[in-house]
Order: structure tokens, then C-alpha cells, then sequence
């Protein structure tokens, strides 16, 4: 840990240990060499190493995969085309941000710094991929264009570099020192301007020479998903698994869809309840609070009954986000619990509406049973795991696959008996399972289901608006996502099938001595492994 704190100041921020904060990692090709060069050292070191005990065994075998997935990526360079609307450098570089403490003025000082330092990593970033140009590794230009719009957002002065520094305040709301409010002005304008330079490395250099398709071809994808999930899969196999599960999903929500109006399409009742006022928010005030008092609600009724969780992790704070791009997602707890588990809603620009049978099941997705759970669960066995396992390692497969069985396993335990939220986590099931078949489809250019020649970016628009109700907002954002982050998508529903099949083995081996609050106990105190490692340690 020590080594990746010091070579990308990041991890001290999501972790919240000591360490560089007010600085950046070096995100130039000298930077992912010195990375690289670490990370060979590591896994040669760690080869040679023979655990002493099963939790060794365990961090042995899933390190090990981890670091022989990087050193594979480096040989391919993907860290030259690292760049797409969600999770890559252009979004890392700001979204760091958000973690960073605020209660003091050391806090306020260490941002002040960071905020003067992101020049000199988007400068790194530009160098990185303007060597991939060089090098013909470059990303789908859909991407480019979209995260240059991003870029433009984070370069205008006003934008949340300015608002962030404007809205600084010490604990309590108490002024500022006037040298540290202008350093904090002074970071945030250079930090704006270097977006500015970064959007107009994306639209006139990067552009031009970014590739015209959208998906990357079976190797890179085979590649990608085993990153995600910490397992191999049959890609073709999973394809056509994820079309029938989408087939089941769809009747399932015809069954329950006449639950709510006798005779009902699913668009029908989607309508009903849409027209509802009693189910609708208005405002992202009422939003926020409604998140939290869920949250709130649900932490209490399991940790009475279903689950045993610690006081440190019961509590949960929902916010939304700083920004407008779209998605939801959570934040862990640093190390100390100083800084809570966090969910966080990105809404995007005009939506002003929200439908709580819809979202009930997201809240349980991002909190307790889910993510807040999962990971303040490894977070809080400072005894048991080491620092990787608790707070490092894990893929989206391990992560995302939890929180989409989190949603099942609180159907089974009557959380979601009213059909409307019944309805709102079979939206959620029935859009994860079409990203499977389209992830897998665009990457791999699949036939189209219709038959009328292969997947493409407008297929791939109109087959997700066919299988969500969502704001045509969130369709394109979550579309761009999948091309960009190839393999990723899948990995909820895929990982989901992964835990419900250990499961079911565990079941059936155990007989009647099955428990599932011990079978979930076992399996959330091995931490953040991959899928293979946890079907190993929970089934050998």
C-alpha cells in the first residue's frame, strides 16, 4: 500500500490515510513506467512469498492476478487510449475532490494545493495520450467528443472548480483566512484553465486521430473482462445467457405489472405509477432526504435482524453529487470512519423529477444490504485483512455483483412486496441484463437481434431505450459508458450470476445447516477478491 500511496497520492484520499494529498501521481508515460516497474517487482517478490495462513492464501492468489492483469494491460497500453465519459483521468483528476475533507483550514490548504497541481497532471495526461496517438493506441472518437463537453464544463471559471472554492468554509461555516481564500481562488482558475487546455488537446489533436469504431474487438474485451470480474467467462456463452435473462425479466415485470393495473402492459403500469403523486419527488432537496431516510430506515430494520453489522458502518450519508454527468454510485469510508460511506447521485442537467418506486431498490443497491455493507464490512475487519484486502482490492464483478444480489435478497426478505418497488428493481435487473447483451454485442460485433447486420452505437441507443424507463439523459450517458468502458457493464449481472451460483452450491452442500447470515458473514469477511478467488475460498 505504501508503494501505491506514493506513487498516486490518490489512494491516501480514498482511503483516508496520510499521505501527498495536495498532490497528483504522475500521469505522463514516465509515470505508468514507474507504475508498471513496481508493480513486476511485486508480483516477482510476492511469487516467492509462501502464506503463512488462509487469509495469506487468499491475498496471495488475488494480488497476484491483479498485478499479472496490469503488467498485461501495460504490454498493450491501454493506459495510452485511458479515456471515456465515466472512469478515467479526465474524470479522476476532479472527482478526487469530492473526498477530500473540509473541516479545517489545513483541509482547505491541502485542497488549495491540489487545485494548484492540476495543471501539471492534466499536462501528464495529455502526454500520455498524445504518445498513444504516436503509437496508433488511441479511443473511439464518440468518447473524445464526449469528454471534451466534459472538459468545457470543468474550463468555464464558474464552473465547479470556481463554485468550490467560492463555497469554502471552515467547520461551522467559519471564514477563512483571506491568503488561503485567494490561494483557493488562484488554484481553481489555474485548475479551470488546465480543462480548457485539456478540451482543446481532445477537439483538435486527439480527435482527429481517435478511431472511428465504438467497439474494441474480442481480445481487448476478453481482457477487460476478466479485469472487471477477477474471472474468465465464455463471452459467446454469457451472450446468449444474458439475451434469455432478459427474456425472463421481461415477463416477470408483465406478471407484476398486472399486479398493479389488472391486465397492464409494463408500460401501462409504468404510467399509472408515474401519474402518482404520492411516489413522485420533486427537487433534488427532496431527494437527498428521502436517500437518507431510506437509507436510515433500512440500516435499522436489518442490523435488528438479518444482518450483523457494526455501529461503525450504520452510518450512511446519501448526497448528491457536485456534478451533472448522470449515474449513481457510492464512495467508501476512510480507514478511521472519520469520513462515512457516501452514495452519490449525479443528476443531470433539467431532471427535476424523481420516482421513489423506481429508486427504493437503489438505495438498498448503493447502501445496506449492498455496497455500504460489502465494503464497510472489509473496511471495519482491521484484525482479520490487511489493507489491500480491506480497502484495494475487489473488482466491479465482486463489488456490483453483491449489490445486484443485495437487490434479490431484499425482495426474498419482503422489503419490495408492494409491486410498484417490486417493479422498480426488475427495471434495474431488466436494464443490467440488456447491458450484458449489449456490451457483449458492440465489443464483439455480434449480429443484431433482428438480424439486420451488426451492433452499432445507434442500435445499441434504441435497444436500451426499448428495455429501461429512464430520462433519455441517463439512456445516452449510460450507452456512452458501456462503449467506453468495455466489459464493465456485464459485470453487475454477471457477477450476480457468479454469487447466486456459489451460493446455491454452499446451499446444497450445507443441507438444512445452511445459514444465510453466516454464509454472507463468511463471504463479506474475505474482503475485495475476484470472483474465482471467492469461489474458491467459499467452496473448497
Amino acid at each position: 500500500m505504501t508503494t501505491l500511496v506514493d506513487l498516486d497520492p490518490d489512494y491516501a484520499i480514498w482511503i483516508g490515510v496520510e499521505g501527498r494529498t495536495g498532490e497528483y501521481g504522475d500521469l505522463s508515460p514516465a509515470g505508468h513506467e514507474a507504475r508498471t516497474a513496481a508493480a513486476r517487482a511485486a508480483a516477482a517478490k510476492l511469487s516467492a512469498e509462501a502464506p503463512v495462513d488462509a487469509v495469506d492464501e487468499v491475498t496471495k492468489t488475488d494480488l497476484l492476478a491483479q498485478l499479472n492483469l496490469e503488467l498485461e494491460s501495460a504490454e498493450l497500453g491501454l493506459h495510452l487510449r485511458d479515456l471515456n465519459v465515466i472512469a478515467s483521468p479526465a474524470q479522476g483528476i476532479r472527482d478526487s475532490f469530492d473526498l477530500m475533507p473540509t473541516a479545517t483550514d489545513d483541509n482547505w490548504e491541502r485542497i488549495a494545493e491540489r487545485m494548484s497541481n492540476v495543471p501539471g497532471a492534466v499536462s501528464g495526461y495529455i502526454e500520455t495520450l498524445r504518445e498513444g496517438i504516436s503509437r496508433g493506441i488511441v479511443p473511439a472518437r464518440r468518447q473524445v467528443a464526449e469528454v471534451a463537453k466534459q472538459a468545457r464544463k470543468h474550463a468555464n471559471p464558474a464552473g465547479f472548480f470556481g463554485e468550490f472554492a467560492d463555497s469554502a468554509a471552515a467547520e461551522g461555516g467559519a471564514e477563512l483566512p483571506a491568503a488561503l481564500r485567494e490561494g483557493l481562488r488562484s488554484g481553481a482558475a489555474a485548475a479551470s484553465a488546465a480543462y480548457g487546455e485539456l478540451a482543446d488537446f481532445l477537439e483538435k489533436e486527439l480527435a482527429p486521430s481517435a478511431g472511428e469504431q465504438d467497439g474494441v474487438g474480442r481480445d481487448m474485451y476478453a481482457l477487460h473482462s476478466r479485469s472487471f470480474l477477477g474471472a474468465e467467462i465464455d463471452l459467446d456463452e454469457t451472450y446468449e445467457w444474458g439475451i434469455a435473462e432478459l427474456r425472463r425479466m421481461i415477463d416477470e415485470q408483465t406478471r407484476t405489472a398486472g399486479e398493479i393495473v389488472p391486465g397492464a402492459s409494463v408500460e401501462e403500469a409504468i404510467a399509472a405509477l408515474e401519474a402518482d403523486p404520492s411516489r413522485k419527488l420533486h427537487g433534488t432537496k427532496a431527494l437527498q432526504e428521502w436517500m437518507q431516510e431510506t437509507s436510515d430506515r433500512a440500516v435499522a430494520d436489518l442490523a435488528k435482524t438479518h444482518f450483523d453489522i457494526p455501529d461503525a458502518i450504520r452510518r450512511l450519508e446519501c448526497m448528491i453529487a457536485p456534478t451533472q454527468e448522470g449515474g449513481i454510485y457510492y464512495t467508501g469510508p476512510s480507514d478511521d470512519f472519520s469520513r462515512p460511506g457516501r452514495m452519490w447521485w449525479s443528476v443531470p442537467e433539467g431532471v427535476t423529477e424523481f420516482d421513489t418506486w423506481r429508486e427504493l431498490t437503489t438505495v438498498y443497491h448503493e447502501g445496506i444490504p449492498g455496497h455500504h455493507l460489502q465494503i464497510g464490512q472489509a473496511t471495519y475487519n482491521r484484525g482479520t485483512l490487511n489493507t489491500w484486502r480491506r480497502q484495494l482490492a475487489g473488482t466491479s464483478g465482486h463489488a456490483e455483483g453483491w449489490a445486484l444480489y443485495a437487490e434479490r435478497l431484499m425482495e426474498e426478505l419482503g422489503y419490495l412486496d408492494d409491486p410498484a418497488d417490486r417493479l422498480g428493481m426488475l427495471d434495474g435487473q431488466r436494464m443490467r441484463a440488456a447491458r450484458v447483451v449489449l456490451d457483449i454485442g458492440v465489443h464483439l460485433g455480434k449480429p443484431r437481434l433482428d438480424g439486420s447486420g451488426v451492433w452499432d452505437h445507434d442500435y445499441a441507443l434504441d435497444f436500451m431505450r426499448q428495455n429501461v424507463n429512464m430520462n433519455d439523459a441517463f439512456v445516452r450517458f449510460e450507452v456512452n459508458r458501456y462503449l467506453g468502458w468495455p466489459g464493465q457493464a456485464p459485470s453487475y449481472k454477471v457477477g450476480q450470476r457468479i454469487w447466486e451460483e456459489i451460493r446455491s452450491n454452499a446451499q446444497r452442500r450445507a443441507g438444512d445447516a445452511f445459514s444465510f447470515k453466516d454464509f454472507h458473514k463468511q463471504a463479506l469477511d474475505l474482503g475485495g477478491v475476484g470472483l474465482d478467488t471467492l469461489r474458491s475460498a467459499l467452496l473448497s
